[in-house]
């Protein structure tokens, strides 16, 4: 074999670090802190950080209303788990299937009043997988996308390679123009969420279903930050707005009201059908691990029955938004229980966090781009039931001491936010 004795590989590192090396400086790049959240205790947890250990209060997770914590949702792991070992063993087409998906699919549907559901491992994977094979069925397909639509979103449809609209967030005007002179005929499917995790407001639903309605257009609906969390089944938006039978396809996560981990389509008979049978990104991957099924099935119905518990989630939330009005901390109100926090600045929002987090021992993750664009940097709250009145109070004095301290740094960017701020 014939091997050139120069190290030929490193103009691929290089390339690569250099790329490293920019988000570095523009203060992208992320960190992964190592915590370890405390079964039964949470928002308690335990930071590993240089060889040490100290116990924080977590304050960005997606655990919405601590279900990962559930005492009969870990036990229906346990059991799966002693009863059908961990993994599932293959895809769901080859060995992969156990009663426990069959039991879930059948749970999710019945939660949005549709014939059939399909699980998969992540949401993320759920959109893109499902949206990529049933755009990419229709000759022709007009794709119409909401501007702030969750990537995974964006990658199904960019793998369709259909045509594609991109609307003005929430504008259904913008939107009724696109459609304008579109054949009535001509394949269409709208995509969007009902509740934007960064902006943190709702998506004009009905608006959206009568301007679908008008012009032969299928509706997409990613609910993943609002199902376990709003509607009488706790199903969602949809749910909420007595709307579920007008969305033709709703996507789900188990990862956050939820809490544990996988995604999923809810739809027709047919719809799911042909995902099923032609989406790659399902027929090929190793299956949901039983135990993890088996967990979500509880957890669902534990949900669904506790309407107490979410009752106290969102009494917390409203908590916490008065708690930071009165202490003059602008945010981003637009209803619902996402609490955003504008910084404007990557560097500077990771400084903060940082400050929160070593000198206050409360976590609160920087989101920065590509994650939000770039000017709109911010750290985003998820209050949960779990969050005692004593530890809100700790968090907000923590967050006026940090705006304290980094105020001549703040107030070069808040002329920005002043219109989308709507705390005062």
């Amino acid at each position: 074999m014939n091997v050139k004795s120069h190290n030929w590989k490193s103009n691929y590192f290089s390339t690569l670090e250099s790329e490293i090396d920019k988000i570095k400086d523009e203060g992208h790049y992320r960190v992964f802190n190592n915590i370890e959240r405390k079964a039964g205790q949470y928002p308690k947890a335990t930071r590993h950080n240089n060889g040490l250990t100290e116990e924080i209060d977590v304050w960005c997770s997606n655990d919405y209303l601590g279900m990962s914590q559930n005492k009969n949702v870990i036990s229906a792991m346990q059991s799966a788990a002693e009863k059908l070992g961990a993994g599932s063993g293959g895809t769901r087409n080859i060995s992969g299937t156990t009663n426990f998906h069959i039991q879930l699919e059948k749970e999710i549907a019945l939660l949005h009043k549709k014939e059939r559901a399909l699980a998969f491992n992540s949401g993320y994977s759920a959109n893109e997988s499902a949206l990529k094979s049933i755009i990419s069925a229709f000759d022709n397909c007009l794709v119409l996308s909401d501007e702030l639509n969750h990537a995974s979103l964006i990658e199904g449809i960019r793998a369709s390679k259909k045509e594609k609209a991109i609307f003005k967030h929430n504008n259904v005007k913008h939107l009724k123009e696109i459609l304008t002179g579109v054949d009535f005929s001509r394949p269409k499917i709208i995509v969007l969420e009902s509740v934007y995790s960064m902006e943190s407001d709702f998506a004009p639903l009905e608006n959206i279903i009568e301007v679908a309605q008008e012009n032969g257009a299928l509706i997409y609906l990613d609910e993943v930050h609002a199902v376990g969390l709003y509607g009488p089944n706790a199903a969602g938006i949809a749910d909420e707005k007595g709307l579920s039978e007008h969305i033709d396809i709703i996507n789900g996560t188990l990862a956050k009201a939820f809490g544990l981990a996988g995604g999923y389509i809810a739809s027709s008979d047919t719809i799911i059908d042909f995902v099923r049978s032609f989406s790659k990104g399902f027929i090929f991957t190793t299956s949901m691990c039983p135990a993890v099924a088996a967990g979500s099935l509880e957890s669902i119905k534990q949900v669904k029955k506790n309407k107490e518990l979410r009752d106290s989630f969102f009494e917390n939330v409203n908590f916490v938004k008065k708690e930071l009005r009165q202490s003059g901390i602008p945010f981003l109100d637009s209803g619902s229980h996402i609490i955003p926090v504008l910084i404007g600045d990557s560097k500077l929002c990771k400084e903060i966090s940082d400050f929160l987090l070593n000198e206050h021992q409360v976590y609160v993750q920087p989101i920065n781009y590509p994650t939000v664009p770039k000017g709109t940097e911010r750290i985003r709250i998820t209050p949960t039931p779990c969050h005692s009145q004593d530890s809100t109070e700790k968090f907000v004095e923590a967050l006026k001491d940090a705006w304290f301290k980094f105020m001549p740094q703040l107030a070069k960017f808040e002329n920005q936010f002043i219109d989308k701020t709507k705390a005062f």
